[in-house]
């Protein structure tokens, strides 16, 4: 529970409230997923970190009735090459996307860039979560799938969307199962999953993206 608590203590601190925590249920403040866990887990104080382990953390917000969202994986000390390779390429595969999120582009050219570089890798994108337009509502129209839906037109770009882009990649299977909690989505076949995600504006001059930290802004400026 440790990141919980520090997730509503950062919430408290800026003068925001949770965007999860109550939404259809959902107990906690901050979704945090473990190794095989794609999704929506559960913090606990009962799983300790493992060296090896990976962990994503994926939370939102609410600041004067607007919804942000964003998401994240970490390794836990020293993780395996395979691990490593996975955050590296999933977080890869959320850039690729969000340089599609330009006017004049469609959706689906988000979901080709996203899905082109995680198989590229030979790395699996997961079908049943996808990401979402966001706004007044945590998750709004339209859909945004990682991958590409045969037979199904793209959605036209337009300045003033806001869309959270989140690629949920696989070590083996996407195909997915929800646990008991009736909430903690874990790969099929128990193997490894990382997720990454950010709020992004499409503006006449192309994609701004408003989640992003300090640190990150940093890098990419520099």
């Amino acid at each position: 529970m440790h990141f919980e608590e520090l997730a509503q203590a950062e919430c408290r601190k800026h003068g925001v409230r949770p965007a999860f925590q109550g939404y259809h249920g959902f107990p906690f403040a901050l979704c945090c997923s473990v190794n095989e866990e794609v999704v929506h887990g559960f913090p606990s104080a009962k799983r300790i970190l493992q060296e090896g382990d990976i962990v994503s953390f994926d939370m939102g917000v609410v600041y004067d009735g607007f919804y942000g969202d964003s998401a994240r994986t970490y390794p836990v000390g020293a993780v395996s090459d395979e691990a490593a390779h996975l955050i590296r390429v999933t977080r890869e595969s959320l850039f690729e996307g969000i340089e599609q999120a330009r006017v004049g582009n469609t959706l689906y050219d988000i979901s080709a860039a996203v899905q082109r570089h995680v198989e590229a890798a030979g790395f699996g994108v997961v079908r049943r979560f996808v990401g979402h337009g966001i706004g007044r509502s945590l998750h709004e129209k339209p859909e945004i799938p990682n991958f590409v839906p045969r037979g199904m037109p793209g959605v036209p770009l337009k300045p003033g969307m806001v869309l959270a882009i989140e690629p949920m990649v696989t070590v083996g299977t996407y195909e997915v199962e929800i646990l008991a909690d009736n909430w903690t989505a874990v790969t099929r076949d128990r193997k490894l999953s990382a997720h990454f995600e950010h709020s992004v504006a499409i503006t006449p001059d192309g994609p701004i993206i408003l989640s992003l930290s300090q640190a990150e802004a940093a890098r990419l400026a520099g």
